[in-house]
C-alpha cells in the first residue's frame, strides 16, 4: 500500500491549534532589517530556529500579511536579536503595530545596515539567503555573517501566551 499523498483535513480548530503549539516555549527574538529606501524595520517574532553549523544557517518565519513583508524580502541582511530578560517591554513594543517601535532603541550598525540592538543576548546577522512561501507564512532562511551573545545573560522566554524567564532547575 503506498502512503497517502495528500494530509488529512485537521480535526481541531485554529485556536486548538494556536493552544497545542503554546505549549512549546521558545525565546523571543527582533528581526531587524533596513527598508530600501533606508529606514529601519523591526518585528518580534519567536519562530526562530537553527538550521545547519556548516554552512550557518538559521530560519525565521513572517505571515504573508504582514506589512513589513516586502521590506524584508527584498532586503540583502537582517538581524536576529534574541532578547535578554529585562527587554520585555521592547518585546511587547515591537508586537504592535501603529507605534513607533524605534522611539529611544539603542542600535549600531550590522551586515549590510541591519539595526543590532543593544542589550540583546544573541545577536545573528544574517545574509538574506531564501525565501519560501508555506501556508500563510514566509520561511525566511539566513546565513550567517556575524554572531555574538552575552554569556550569563538570561534570555526572555514565550510560553502559553506569557512571558518569562530562565530559571535554572
Amino acid at each position: 500500500m503506498s502512503p497517502p499523498r495528500k494530509a488529512q483535513p485537521p480535526s481541531f480548530s485554529t485556536q486548538e491549534f494556536r493552544a497545542a503549539l503554546g505549549m512549546f516555549a521558545t525565546g523571543v527574538t527582533i528581526v531587524t532589517a533596513r527598508t530600501p529606501q533606508g529606514g529601519v524595520i523591526g518585528l518580534t517574532a519567536n519562530s526562530f530556529n537553527s538550521v545547519s553549523l556548516d554552512p550557518p544557517l538559521v530560519l525565521w518565519s513572517l505571515s504573508r500579511a504582514a506589512a513589513s513583508l516586502a521590506a524584508f524580502s527584498k532586503g540583502s541582511h537582517y538581524a536576529i536579536n534574541v532578547l535578554a530578560a529585562d527587554q520585555k517591554p521592547l518585546a511587547e513594543r515591537f508586537a504592535l503595530s501603529g507605534v513607533d517601535r524605534w522611539k529611544d532603541v539603542g542600535f549600531t550598525e550590522g551586515s549590510g545596515g541591519a539595526p543590532v540592538l543593544h542589550g540583546s543576548a544573541a545577536t545573528f546577522e544574517c545574509f538574506n539567503r531564501s525565501r519560501y512561501e508555506e501556508g500563510d507564512h514566509v520561511i525566511f532562511v539566513g546565513e550567517v555573517e556575524r554572531c555574538t551573545h552575552r554569556p550569563g545573560v538570561p534570555p526572555l522566554l514565550f510560553h502559553g501566551g506569557r512571558f518569562y524567564t530562565e530559571h535554572p532547575l
